[in-house]
């Protein structure tokens, strides 16, 4: 779920869209992905958008690496690897 790189952390997510707030929901120990709910639709980008926006909030510059038509995504997280499970942590 959650990976060094160089340019920082890679976390892998799994995102329903249409849901009725953008959320956290937990991990999904199977498929080894953070669950998200998005409450923006999956047309046009609108529920990357809002991810991108999630996430920034919590981790500050973020950008989705792999997935982008997919429900199963990456996200780059420039954070060190240690202080992304700290605030991941505090939020599950």
């Amino acid at each position: 779920m959650l990976r060094e790189c160089k340019e920082g952390t890679l976390l892998d997510i799994i995102v329903t869209p249409n849901a009725k707030k953008t959320e956290i929901v937990g991990r999904d120990e199977w498929r080894n992905r953070l669950e998200v709910k998005v409450k923006a639709p999956p047309v046009e980008g609108k529920a990357n958008k809002e991810i991108i926006k999630f996430f920034s909030k919590l981790f500050g510059d973020v950008e989705i690496v792999a997935g982008e038509k997919s429900s199963k995504k990456t996200i780059l997280i420039r954070k060190p690897l240690k202080e992304v499970e700290e605030i991941l942590n505090s939020l599950i």
